[in-house]
């Protein structure tokens, strides 16, 4: 088995053979953090695949759970290799949009380098992610959005932080399909993420910042 095959089994959702390949690799001595790598990577084609109409949602779907089954396996050698930060994230699909499967994708692989996440679900309200954000001491708040009618709920997000007093304590980070970088920060964001791969990214830079 190499890490290149370990990306194809991703892109080929081998959700029953993901694990064992993982821990076959594992057990040969492969550095934890290429094997993530190489599960990224797959992650990644498989995003773009469902962009260009190459995969279906059932499969992005599948795709998620094949790179769960990887995760159960490797996150323990992660954590004890990065020693994990254990900075909080808040995670949540705005209010009115009941999408999750890429939220739910961005949340398996963060928690995968150490990060705590609290999940907050779909049809979320302003509301109740201030008060996770107070109760968790958050550092970064990652917004799905997968319809355009909900983007200006990101901008309810941002004023209600502000109203709060605790905006200049916390980040956020948008994603969804109809959503840009220019987008997001018109609606109070301080980043966007195209995908999984790149919101993971980006999430550790703004915990740096």
């Amino acid at each position: 088995m190499t890490l290149e095959e370990i990306t194809n089994m991703l892109i080929k959702l081998d959700v029953n053979n993901i694990a064992n390949a993982v821990q076959g690799e594992l057990d040969t001595g492969t550095n934890p953090q290429e094997i993530l790598v190489a599960l990224t990577q797959g992650l990644d084609e498989v995003g773009r695949l469902y962009e260009t109409k190459g995969m279906f949602l059932v499969e992005l779907v599948l795709a998620g759970e094949t790179m769960k089954e990887a995760v159960a396996i490797l996150a323990p050698h992660l954590k004890s290799e990065e020693k994990g930060s254990k900075e909080t994230i808040v995670v949540a699909t705005v209010k009115g949009d009941n999408h999750d499967i890429g939220k739910n994708i961005l949340i398996t692989m963060l928690m995968s380098t150490g990060f705590e996440i609290i999940d907050l679900g779909t049809d979320c309200p302003e509301e109740k992610i201030v008060q996770a954000v107070k109760e968790k001491s958050a550092k970064v708040v990652a917004l799905s959005a997968l319809l355009t009618t909900t983007i200006p709920e990101i901008s309810k997000v941002d004023k209600a932080l502000q109203k709060a007093g605790i905006r200049e304590k916390v980040k956020i980070i948008v994603g969804g399909a109809p959503l840009t970088m220019e987008l997001a920060k018109a609606n109070g964001a301080d980043d966007f993420g195209a995908d999984a791969v790149e919101g993971v990214r980006r999430i550790r830079v703004l915990m740096e910042a």
